[in-house]
């Protein structure tokens, strides 16, 4: 069983409104979220676009309902801006996260992405070059030792449409950065997504994982997405994504996995779906209730 005392769980507030897509739960309201996240049994959340930038206004709503920020998604550029423009913007982002109390910031190289777009999101991804592979990975590097300072973790988040996409990406990706400075955000779902087994993923980065989310896939929507050449996000609102329990990925030997080499920090749901089709606190409801059958937790 994991220990309640260093592992705790969090849930995403992409499943009740959506930031790439905002009408997607264009309705729901910050303090709805927060509260239906506790209710249904979470203690952390990561930050969605409703959610106040004030920090003494973020703590009150969160300290009510017991809640806090674990971590926050942030959009690096530096494979196709200057570094000291990614960088300026990272250490805002962290010291908002540090005040917050977090421990990890999420960070996604959106340089060439195509997450956002309407290319189909398997024949477009965008390939770097041993020049854009040294920009990111020295990048990330400087930006891990600048969190590191203030007492935050640099976890990198591998991501459907992105430069770091696919399993030798990630290898890549975690040979040519610092153990140090740079850890690894695995979501079971992008891995799943991508063709790769997320257990085989777990089991050789462990040691290096210090965020973990946790998505689903509905596998005939990813073949439709395939198929059909449709987009990363076409593919949300046909509902690739879904909470753990409701789609193809085996759970059980990844939490095992994680239990065994004593995961520390958060697991957090991250589902995205259309709200209206996949009510997001009846979701909630039911994740909470897998992972405590799959965990104890």
């Amino acid at each position: 069983m994991f220990d309640k005392n260093k592992v705790k769980l969090g849930i995403a507030p992409i499943a009740w409104t959506n930031d790439d897509m905002p009408d997607l739960g264009k309705e729901n309201t910050f303090e709805q979220c927060i509260s239906e996240m506790a209710l249904a049994g979470f203690t952390g959340s990561e930050i969605g676009n409703k959610y106040p930038k004030d920090v003494d206004t973020l703590k009150k709503a969160l300290e009510l309902r017991g809640m806090q920020i674990c971590n926050c998604w942030f959009s690096s550029f530096l494979t196709t801006k200057p570094y000291e423009e990614t960088e300026a913007e990272f250490i805002k982002q962290v010291d908002f996260l540090k005040a917050m109390g977090a421990k990890v910031i999420g960070v996604a190289e959106q340089g060439h992405s195509i997450q956002g777009l309407d290319n189909s999101v398997f024949d477009d991804k965008y390939v770097m070059n041993d020049e854009e592979w040294n920009l990111l990975c020295e990048g990330l590097n400087k930006l891990g030792k600048i969190a590191k300072d203030k007492g935050i973790s640099l976890t990198y988040h591998h991501h459907m449409g992105t430069v770091v996409q696919t399993e030798e990406e990630v290898d890549r990706f975690m040979e040519n950065t610092d153990p140090e400075y740079v850890s690894l955000l695995f979501d079971t779902g992008h891995f799943a997504y991508s063709g790769v087994d997320p257990l085989k993923i777990v089991q050789k980065y462990v040691k290096r994982i210090k965020h973990v989310h946790l998505k689903d896939i509905r596998q005939e929507m990813v073949d439709k997405v395939k198929a059909e050449h449709l987009s990363f996000l076409q593919g949300v609102r046909l509902g690739t994504f879904t909470i753990p329990g409701d789609g193809c990925v085996d759970f059980s030997p990844i939490f095992q996995v994680l239990e065994d080499a004593g995961y520390e920090g958060y697991m957090l749901v991250e589902a995205e779906q259309d709200p209206a089709i996949a009510n997001p606190f009846e979701y909630a409801l039911r994740a909470r209730k897998y992972i405590a059958e799959k965990t104890g937790l």
